[in-house]
């Protein structure tokens, strides 16, 4: 690990102008920028603190509820009014660590994640173009056991970890994100970036935007489930995820959206079986099947994970039928 200067921050306008100097990077709850240091992925020159900085905060207004990037995630999982109107978004920050580390990471920290492939994080620099642009991807003709099965490149085939954002898709979030320039709003479905030619942008952040909430259009979501599908019973990433919300008329389905985890290098949102699944009874799985199944027509598994073509298909099943219990 390098030497770097350290500062400390109590306002945004003190952050963003922080973000002017290159080679600079943000700290909050650090349970991942510190892994970058040690793991040598980043080496910067200064890092600056902050957690003083007033983005705590959990707001619920009449067309959103806002949850402040530094709201750490052990608080919002325990809020009493997410934990009714939005059970899947609390399942997600309740599954995705431990307490201790709920205790410490932020949402916005969360969300800014990068791929936990093995190559990428390999104590041995390895070839991988996320690490190293045009370097080659390592996994690509390795083990490709928990890689992407959608939006993967021949540049990349990493996926993204974060539970909160598979959640965060189903629900239409989005990313509140502030410049010196202004501030704008990402749709969470889109906020993690696909490989493409260009695997080593990991979001859709610029250099010079700081997070400073999540949106959540106010439509409570009783309705709704996180379903985490992961190789053994404690705080492992996914193999696979999924996030449904249903709203019934009578036991008909009248709306349901779906988003899924582990599969993609961001939550990959079922649009077709969505399009399918209005006016279907939720005790007719096999109509459910129907709908759902197709949906992964377009998905292309690699060598060693065609697996996760079928895990996917019922986990979106069981996070649907689940959902639509709740509704």
């Amino acid at each position: 690990m390098r030497t770097f200067s350290f500062d400390r921050v109590t306002a945004v306008e003190e952050a963003l102008s922080a973000l002017r100097e290159p080679r600079t990077q943000l700290i909050a709850g650090g349970t991942e920028l510190v892994n970058w240091l040690k793991e040598g992925i980043e080496a910067p020159d200064r890092i600056v603190d902050i957690t003083r900085v007033p983005l705590h905060g959990l707001e619920s207004g009449p067309e959103v509820l806002r949850l402040g990037a530094l709201a750490r995630m052990s608080d919002v999982a325990a809020d009493p009014d997410v934990r009714r109107d939005y059970p899947v978004l609390a399942e997600s920050l309740l599954r995705a660590a431990s307490a201790q580390l709920r205790n410490m990471a932020t949402l916005g920290g969360n969300l800014m994640q990068r791929t936990r492939c093995p190559y990428f994080r390999a104590g041995t620099e390895l070839p991988c173009n996320k690490r190293t642009p045009d370097s080659g991807c390592s996994a690509l003709h390795g083990d490709t056991s928990t890689h992407a099965i959608f939006g993967w490149s021949e540049q990349c085939v990493a996926t993204h970890p974060s539970d909160l954002a598979v959640a965060l898709s189903a629900l239409e979030a989005e990313v509140v994100a502030r410049s010196e320039r202004g501030e704008r709003r990402i749709p969470a479905a889109e906020f993690h970036h696909l490989p493409g030619e260009n695997p080593a942008r990991h979001n859709e952040l610029l250099p010079d935007e700081l997070i400073t909430a999540i949106e959540i259009p106010a439509r409570p979501a009783p309705g709704s489930h996180y379903l985490k599908v992961r190789e053994r019973v404690s705080y492992e990433f996914a193999v696979v995820s999924a996030a449904a919300v249903v709203r019934l008329d009578g036991g008909a389905i009248a709306e349901a959206r779906i988003a899924l985890g582990g599969v993609a290098h961001r939550p990959w949102r079922l649009r077709e079986a969505e399009a399918a699944l209005p006016g279907l009874d939720l005790a007719d799985a096999d109509g459910l099947r129907a709908a759902i199944d197709p949906a992964f027509a377009d998905a292309r598994p690699l060598p060693g994970n065609e697996y996760k073509v079928t895990l996917g298909q019922r986990a979106a099943l069981r996070a649907l039928r689940i959902a639509g219990e709740r509704a």
